[in-house]
């Protein structure tokens, strides 16, 4: 690996710096955004200079008075740190861990939930939701990566969410409040910036909005944006040499430096059209395009930065989202509808060269690819991929008044998300007896539609036992029906698996040689929240909760496969919110996750996801936050995390209801139905991966009037990341390693002079590689090299934290 830390100082003095001023981050929503006034049940609220309103609850509430640990970023902090993306704040929510590869492909966990799994098209739905205003953008494969410019806020809430956010809030939820037209006045703002990585080229942004009153009771908000975000990664020309056939082939063509550079543009459109002085309909649409080019990992045995692909490699994201908020009042009773539409194509190229490789090298698969003349061809294999997905959701719920004793939250909940998967594996020339059916020269094809339908009825009842003391009961009733169809497999020429033989199976429901997968699950259950609040006066607020979250069941394809069933969190948690005025505060929040039932994937034979309900796991921690506001325009934040987490099992390769290793599984993956010697992967008490013991940040910020007209501001942020495993299996872990500790520093300073603004920026001033994860392009034992048996060792991607970046911000309000 080529890690360069900011040293074992750095790292003393940043934990130091954090763990002095408090232990984890419920909230760090310190600045406040410029006033706005919103219907009482819309997405944004009143915010003054010490009043931050949320809307977790779905009401909108102060962030001090909801019993929730929450984590939220105002309009006024997003500009100050320059986030620009979901890494930027998810660093800043110390709760919250994440994998990525790339733009577009991050997975997001909260307190430690995450099995490892390597989100597979037909594996378990995410753990943590993600919204943008009222309507979930949770895709099949995770959430969408936004631009984020003009938002009013990002509230991430930590904990299960599944009451009122239901299945893909297992763990936690991240809300995504964006800024609504405004009836008051025109006005709009336009940002520039340039920027420089280290080891890189240049990158710069364009952003703007304008709000647009058109009538007196209609207006219309604009944004646009446009993103170029520098390479960093290099790569490098080199040869590959296939043993087997003599063959050796090159990557001269595709050499290149910086080469994994980011095209994003996108834009915003709203209408806020008041009907009268009681009902509000607000449409939205949304787009974007993201073209990521090359990859974003470093590769183990070559230099810093550095990685040595032999296919062209590129992701498009594209999506766009159409939404409706309906608000009005039915007698006292605010009612809210709010439905969607989505559409969002992913289409890819990737390397898969290693996987041809080791293969070769290791047993002697390249003697197997040949071309219709019979004459061995190069078995380099590549892959290119066309991932289409709609979601359309659409909840209707009632509000009873927020000033009375008894308040009620209740509403109905649809979803339905769709995937059409076509993963197209090729070698080209491969004689034709190898080819897939309906394919030019794939040696494997995935080409299946996954549907998935959620259904919910949820409410949510608080009483007030005192003016100081209040209980709170909510449930949701759930229903999914989830199916999968289609092909996948190799001819059945090259494989004796009679999966793969389509006269075995019916025609193609759409594409594809024939269904040789054609399965459906099903299932319902109930999830509930309870909550003590007792609040002894304006600036002091104790709670206790005990609350349920679930994921719903799914389909493995391997036809021998079960489906899995769903898993379930339940939380005990316990916390204290206190306000010392002047929007200072310290809050903090410890738990007790039980998670049953642990939907963990991994690759099987064939390279083949498996989902496996395994065992069961703990997770305990505390999460904390500070702020203070120390002197006039003097401001501190401070916010870490602790997470203890475990399995509680023995986590075997073929699970049964006892977790005993030692039983012998079925052999689920053969024709001859023989029993399966099992295996203890890990043993109870093996740590989760992916999420540190400890995360954290701190910043200071300074503002001060420079002249009589101009106002000056400084501030520097440091984030530290705790090491993390990467994998659950003790074998698969030792071939990664873990991911190390590494601590982060950004500075920025500033000018405001009217309605013109500077900003200087440093991100990672002192370049530190931080691992985010760790990837390998086929199962480990392969591709890993365990034994050094091949000339090139073990092929390993690590994907880094960006080098330092310096930037030059302008912008201009009007």
């Amino acid at each position: 690996m080529h890690y360069l830390a900011a040293g074992s100082g750095w790292k003393r003095v940043g934990f130091g710096l954090l763990v002095s001023s408090a232990m984890c981050a419920p909230v760090q929503a310190q600045d406040a955004a410029p006033p706005t006034v919103e219907p009482a049940t819309a997405p944004a609220a009143t915010v003054d200079e010490d009043v931050i309103v949320v809307t977790a609850t779905k009401r909108s509430e102060n962030l001090q008075d909801v019993p929730i640990a929450i984590t939220a970023f105002s309009t006024k902090t997003l500009d100050d740190l320059q986030v620009d993306s979901f890494d930027d704040y998810a660093k800043l929510v110390p709760s919250l861990s994440f994998k990525s590869s790339g733009p577009g492909s991050a997975n997001v966990y909260f307190r430690g939930v995450a099995s490892g799994e390597n989100a597979n098209h037909s594996a378990s739905l995410p753990s943590v939701g993600t919204y943008l205003d009222e309507q979930p953008i949770t895709t099949i494969q995770g959430a969408l990566d936004l631009h984020v410019f003009d938002i009013a806020r990002v509230e991430a809430l930590a904990g299960p969410q599944g009451t009122l956010y239901g299945a893909s809030s297992q763990a936690g939820t991240v809300r995504i409040i964006t800024n609504k037209p405004d009836l008051g006045s025109l006005y709009g703002a336009v940002n520039l910036e340039l920027n420089k990585v280290s080891h890189g080229d240049f990158g710069y942004t364009g952003e703007g909005f304008v709000n647009v009153p058109l009538t007196s009771n209609i207006a219309a908000r604009v944004v646009g944006w446009y993103r170029k975000d520098a390479g960093y990664i290099d790569n490098v020309p080199g040869t590959l040499f296939f043993p087997t056939s003599g063959i050796t082939f090159d990557n001269f063509d595709l050499a290149e430096d910086n080469y994994n550079d980011v095209e994003t543009y996108g834009a915003r459109a709203a209408l806020k059209i008041d009907l009268n002085d009681n009902w509000t309909i607000t449409p939205q649409i949304m787009a974007q395009s993201q073209v990521s080019n090359g990859s974003f990992a470093e590769e183990s045995g070559l230099g810093d930065l550095e990685t040595m692909q032999f296919n062209p490699e590129r992701y498009d994201d594209k999506w766009v989202q159409a939404a409706l908020t309906v608000e009005g009042k039915i007698a006292n009773f605010d009612v809210t509808y709010a439905g969607s539409y989505m559409k969002r194509q992913n289409d890819g190229e990737f390397d898969y060269a290693d996987y041809a490789y080791f293969y070769d090298a290791l047993y002697g698969y390249g003697a197997y690819f040949y071309d219709n003349n019979g004459d061995l061809i190069n078995p380099n294999q590549y892959i290119q991929s066309d991932d289409a997905f709609t979601k359309q959701s659409h909840e209707l719920r009632l509000t009873s008044p927020a000033d009375k004793r008894l308040r009620l939250v209740a509403g109905l909940f649809y979803q339905r998300q769709t995937h059409r998967i076509i993963q197209n594996y090729i070698i080209d020339d491969l004689t034709d007896d190898f080819t897939v059916p309906t394919t030019e020269s794939n040696i494997w094809l995935t080409d299946q539609k996954r549907v998935d339908r959620d259904y919910a009825a949820f409410g949510e009842l608080a009483f007030d036992i005192t003016p100081k003391l209040t209980v709170t009961g909510g449930g949701r009733l759930y229903k999914f029906d989830n199916t999968l169809v289609g092909f996948f497999g190799f001819n059945s020429n090259y494989s004796s698996n009679p999966i793969y033989n389509c006269a075995l199976f019916g025609p193609p429901s759409f594409g594809g040689a024939c269904n040789n997968v054609d399965k459906r699950t099903k299932g319902d259950g109930f999830v509930h929240r309870l909550n003590a609040t007792y609040k002894p006066n304006d600036d002091l607020l104790f709670y206790a909760t005990w609350s349920r979250g679930f994921r719903p069941g799914g389909i493995n394809r391997r036809g021998t496969l079960p489906p899995y069933l769903p898993d379930f969190i339940t939380n005990y948690e316990a916390g204290a919110k206190i306000s010392f005025g002047n929007g200072s505060h310290l809050n903090v929040a410890a738990y007790q996750l039980n998670w049953s039932d642990i939907q963990l994937s991994f690759l099987g034979a064939n390279g083949l996801t498996e989902i496996r309900n395994a065992g069961d796991a703990r997770i305990r921690g505390i999460e904390a936050d500070l702020f203070l506001r120390l002197a006039p325009g003097l401001t501190w934040s401070t916010g870490a995390s602790y997470n203890n987490a475990k399995i509680l099992n023995d986590f075997c390769q073929f699970s049964n209801p006892d977790n005993d290793c030692t039983i012998p599984g079925p052999d689920d993956r053969d024709a001859d139905l023989l029993p399966e010697t099992n295996s203890k992967l890990a043993p109870k008490g093996t740590r989760l991966p992916l999420t540190a013991k400890l995360k954290g940040s701190s910043r200071i910020r300074y503002e001060w009037n420079a002249t009589s007209s101009m106002k000056a501001h400084i501030q520097a942020l440091i984030t530290y990341e705790g090491s993390r495993r990467r994998d659950l299996r003790l074998f698969e872990n030792s071939i990664y390693g873990n991911m190390k500790a590494y601590t982060s520093i950004d500075l920025a300073a500033g000018l405001d002079k009217g309605d013109w603004s500077v900003d200087l920026f440093a991100k990672n001033l002192f370049d530190v590689r931080g691992e985010i994860t760790k990837g390998i392009q086929c199962v480990e034992a392969v591709c890993g090299d365990p034994g050094g048996a091949t000339a090139i060792g073990p092929k390993i991607y690590t994907t880094v934290t960006r080098p330092r970046t310096i930037g030059l911000r302008i912008g201009r309000k009007f």
